[in-house]
C-alpha cells in the first residue's frame, strides 16, 4: 500500500494542475447538481418488523381515505387570563381562523371546528383547530405552509395567544455560527501548530472542498434516495472533522520529510506513502464503522450513516491526491518563516546551493518537546496515571447507567419555537398525554373493536379512550387513546405496553408516540451486537496493524471506556439537566434513541485514528530497536503533537454543532465532541502509554502461527523504505550508512 501511495502521491505533485482542476470540476458539478435539485426534506420514517409499522401499514390498507400519512397541524388558540375562548368575540375569530384554513391549500384534507369536535378544554381557556393533508410533510408546497401560518398570524393580536404545532411546519434545522467558530478555532490550531499560514491553510481548504462534493452530491439525490434534512448536516459534521484531521497528517508529515533534507516531490511522494497508508486505515474504520449502522435495519440510519461514510471517502481521495498537489503550489511557503530564514542562513554559513536544503532544521537535533516530556512523566508514574484516567472516567459513566431511550418531540424545542409553545399550550389545556395520542388499529369487526375499548378502560395511565370508529368494510376499527402523562415519559411508555399485553394479536398500537418507542426498543436490542461487531473489527483490524494481541485488546477496552464515559455525560446534560443552561438545553428528557448506536460507530473510526497515528511510531521504533519505554518516548516526541491539534479540532467542529437549534444535531454535536476529548486526551495520551509502559515487551508478544497467517498490511511504510532506498532525492545512493525509518 505504501509504495503505491507514494507513486501516487508524487504523481499528484508532478500534475497539480490537471489534479486541481479535477477536483474543481468534480466540485462545481456537485454544487450545480445540488443548486438544481428539490430542497432536501425531512425523509421518511418507518421502523421495519415492529408492531407499530405494520400498525400503520394496516391503517393504510383498510382505511386508505384517512391520509395516515398525511401531514398534521393544530393551531391552538389561549384565551387571555380569566377569558374563555367560547366568548362570542373570541369565536368569531377562531372559526374566521376555520373558514380561511379551508379555503388556504387544495392540499386539506379537512379542517375541524373545534366547538363541534369538542376541542375545547374543561376550563374553556383553550381550544385547537385539527387540520388534516393529503400528503406528507415533505410534500407540502410552500404555499400550503403559508397559508398556515397566515391563517395563525391574522388571529393573532385580537385577545388570543395563537400558537400552530403538528409537523406541516418542519423545515430545515436553524444554523447558527457555531459551526463558522469551529471553523475558525480550527484554523488558529493550524497556524499555531505549523507556524505558517499555508500550511494551516491547505487542512481548512481541501476540507472544505471534500465536504463541498459529499453535502452536494447528497442534497442533489436527496430527493431521489429519501434523505432526511438532517443527513447532510450529520455527513457535514463528520467530513469536515475528518478531512481536516487527515490533511493535517499528511501535511505534517510532509514538512518532517523537508526537514530531512528531501526534494520536495519526493517528500509529498513519501507523506503520501506513510502517512497516507495511515489515512487509508483510519478512513476504512471510520466508513466500515458508518456502513456497519445497516445492521440495525433502521431505512433513515442506514442512509445517514451511508451518507456520512460516502463524504469520509471523499476526504480520503482528497488528502491522498489534492493535498500533494497544493503542496506542489506551496513550495516553500509550507514552513514557517522562521524556520525558513534558519534554514536558509544554515545554508549560507555552510557554502551549499540549497538544492538539497534542508528546510526547517534538522529533525534529528529536535529539542524534547511537550510529548517528550508528558511521556517521560507517564513513565515515571505509570500506575498513578492509569488509575486517575480510568477512575475519572469511571466516574464521568456512572450516569450511563441511567439511560433512557426516545426520540425528541417538539417538547424539547427551544421556547422561540411556535411548535414549542403550542405544545405547552395543549400541555396546559388537556393533559401532558394529549401531545402524543396513542393510535389503536383492531384488525376485526364491532364485536371486536368494543372488547378492545373496554380492555383499555380497564388499564391505568390513559386520559381519554374515544369510542371505535369503524372502516367503510366494517373489518377494521380505529381508537384513540390520550395517556396522561407526556409522550417521552416511562408511563407513557407502560402504557402502551400494557395494551399489547391485555388486547389480542388482532389489536395493534401506532402512532408517532408508539413508534417512537418501537424505535428505542429497536436500538436497544441491536446496541450490543452493533458493539460486538465494532470492538471485533478493532481488534482484527488492529491486530493485522500492529502485529500484537495485548496492543489491540487495550485499543478496543480504552474505546469502550471512552464512550460509555461520553454517554455518561450525555445523560447528565440532557437528562439531568446539569449544566443543561450552558448547551441551550431548555427541556431534559430521554436521550435520542440513535445516539448510543451512533456514537459506537462515529467514535469507534475516530479512536482509531490516535491510536494508529500514535501507537504506529512507538511500535516502529521498538522494531528497530528502541526499548519499550524509548518507543514511547518517540511515539510521543513525533505524534503527540500532531494527534492533539486534530483532536482539539475535532472538537472545535463537533462542539459548533451544539448552537443548532435542532435537539438532535445539538445532542450528537455534544456526545462526539466530549467522546473526541475523552478518548484523545485521556484514553490514547494517558491510559495507552500507562499501559504500554506496565507491559513493556509483552505488549508487543504475537503467537508465532498468528505472525506467519497475518498478511502483511504494510502501514508503517518499511515496504517502501527499501523501495526508495537510494533514490529518494536526498543526494545520491547511499550518502548515509543505511536508508532512513519511514515513519507514521
Amino acid at each position: 500500500m505504501a509504495t503505491f501511495l507514494h507513486k501516487l502521491g508524487r504523481s499528484a505533485f508532478r500534475r497539480r494542475r490537471l489534479v486541481a482542476l479535477l477536483w474543481v470540476a468534480l466540485l462545481a458539478v456537485a454544487g450545480v447538481g445540488a443548486a438544481t435539485a428539490p430542497a432536501a426534506t425531512s425523509g421518511s420514517f418507518s421502523i421495519p418488523g415492529t408492531e407499530a409499522q405494520r400498525a400503520f401499514d394496516l391503517l393504510q390498507e383498510r382505511f386508505p381515505d384517512a391520509g395516515a400519512d398525511g401531514a398534521t397541524a393544530r393551531v391552538v388558540f389561549k384565551a387571555p387570563e380569566g377569558r374563555k375562548v367560547t366568548d362570542p368575540a373570541h369565536k368569531a375569530v377562531v372559526e374566521r381562523t376555520v373558514a380561511a384554513l379551508r379555503s388556504g391549500s387544495d392540499q386539506i384534507v379537512s379542517v375541524a371546528d373545534p366547538y363541534t369536535a369538542h376541542a375545547v378544554s374543561r376550563d374553556g381557556s383553550t381550544a385547537y383547530v385539527s387540520v388534516a393533508y393529503e400528503v406528507n410533510a415533505m410534500e407540502l408546497t410552500d404555499a400550503t405552509r403559508e397559508a398556515l401560518q397566515e391563517a395563525g398570524h391574522d388571529a393573532q393580536g385580537k385577545g388570543l395567544t395563537v400558537e400552530i404545532g403538528g409537523d406541516a411546519l418542519q423545515t430545515m434545522p436553524e444554523t447558527g455560527a457555531g459551526e463558522v467558530v469551529g471553523v475558525v478555532i480550527a484554523g488558529v490550531v493550524l497556524v499555531v501548530t505549523f507556524g505558517s499560514l499555508v500550511a494551516a491553510g491547505l487542512p481548512l481548504l481541501t476540507a472544505l472542498v471534500g465536504v463541498g462534493i459529499g453535502v452536494s452530491t447528497i442534497t442533489a439525490l436527496a430527493n431521489v434516495l429519501d434523505l432526511g434534512s438532517t443527513t447532510s448536516t450529520l455527513a457535514m459534521m463528520i467530513g469536515l472533522a475528518v478531512g481536516i484531521d487527515y490533511a493535517l497528517f499528511i501535511v505534517s508529515r510532509y514538512r518532517a520529510e523537508l526537514a530531512e533534507g528531501r526534494e520536495k516531490e519526493e517528500a509529498a511522494g513519501r507523506a503520501t506513502g506513510t502517512a497516507g497508508s495511515a489515512v487509508v486505515f483510519a478512513g476504512l474504520t471510520v466508513v466500515i464503522a458508518l456502513v456497519g449502522l445497516a445492521v440495525v435495519n433502521i431505512p433513515m440510519l442506514t442512509k445517514m450513516g451511508f451518507a456520512a461514510a460516502g463524504t469520509v471517502v471523499v476526504a480520503v481521495l482528497v488528502a491522498l491526491t489534492l493535498i500533494p498537489a497544493l503542496l506542489g503550489f506551496a513550495g516553500d511557503r509550507v514552513v514557517g518563516r522562521k524556520r525558513r530564514e534558519g534554514a536558509g542562513a544554515k545554508d549560507g554559513k555552510n557554502g551549499k546551493d540549497g538544492k538539497n536544503a534542508k528546510v526547517g532544521g534538522d529533525a534529528r537535533q529536535e529539542k524534547p518537546n511537550g510529548g517528550t516530556r508528558w511521556a517521560r512523566f507517564v513513565l515515571r508514574r505509570p500506575v498513578l496515571v492509569l488509575l486517575v484516567g480510568v477512575l475519572g472516567l469511571g466516574a464521568i459513566a456512572v450516569p450511563a447507567a441511567s439511560l433512557e431511550m426516545g426520540l425528541p418531540d417538539d417538547g424539547v424545542k427551544p421556547v422561540s419555537a411556535t411548535e414549542r409553545r403550542a405544545y405547552d399550550l395543549l400541555s396546559d389545556g388537556f393533559g401532558p398525554g394529549f401531545n402524543g395520542p396513542l393510535l389503536v388499529v383492531v384488525d376485526g369487526d364491532r364485536a371486536t373493536a368494543d372488547k378492545t375499548v373496554s380492555a383499555i378502560k380497564g388499564l391505568e395511565g390513559w386520559a381519554a379512550v374515544t369510542p371505535a370508529t369503524p372502516n367503510k368494510a366494517g373489518d377494521a376499527a380505529m381508537i384513540t387513546v390520550v395517556p396522561k402523562d407526556r409522550p417521552s415519559s416511562v408511563a407513557t411508555e407502560n402504557l402502551v405496553h400494557d395494551i399489547r399485553e391485555a388486547t389480542g394479536d388482532e389489536v395493534l398500537v401506532t402512532g408517532a408516540t408508539a413508534m417512537n418507542i418501537d424505535f428505542s426498543q429497536k436500538m436497544n436490542d441491536a446496541l450490543v451486537p452493533y458493539l460486538a461487531l465494532v470492538v471485533g473489527l478493532a481488534f482484527l483490524l488492529l491486530t493485522l496493524v500492529f502485529r500484537s494481541v495485548l496492543v489491540p485488546l487495550k485499543a478496543a477496552l480504552g474505546f469502550l471506556l471512552s464512550v460509555v464515559a461520553a454517554l455518561g455525560a450525555v445523560v447528565a446534560v440532557f437528562q439531568w439537566g446539569w449544566l443543561g443552561s450552558l448547551f441551550g438545553v431548555e427541556q431534559t428528557g430521554p436521550v435520542m434513541s440513535m445516539m448510543p448506536i451512533f456514537m459506537v460507530g462515529v467514535v469507534f473510526g475516530l479512536a482509531m485514528d490516535y491510536e494508529v497515528f500514535l501507537v504506529t511510531r512507538m511500535r516502529e521504533a521498538y522494531v528497530h530497536g528502541e526499548r519499550p519505554g524509548e518507543a514511547i518516548v518517540t511515539g510521543f516526541r513525533h505524534s503527540a503533537r500532531v494527534v492533539t491539534a486534530a483532536a482539539v479540532i475535532m472538537i472545535a467542529v463537533f462542539s459548533g454543532f451544539i448552537g443548532m437549534t435542532e435537539q438532535m444535531i445539538k445532542m450528537i454535536g455534544f456526545g462526539l465532541a466530549v467522546a473526541v476529548l475523552f478518548d484523545a486526551f485521556v484514553v490514547r495520551m494517558a491510559i495507552v502509554p500507562a499501559v504500554l509502559a506496565l507491559l513493556g515487551h509483552r505488549a508487543w508478544w504475537l503467537p508465532k502461527w498468528l505472525d506467519r497467517v497475518l498478511p502483511n498490511v504494510d502501514v508503517e511504510g518499511e515496504g517502501l523504505a527499501a523501495h526508495t532506498d537510494g533514490t529518494d532525492g536526498t543526494g545520491g545512493s547511499g550518502t548515509d550508512s543505511k536508508p532512513d525509518l519511514v515513519k507514521v
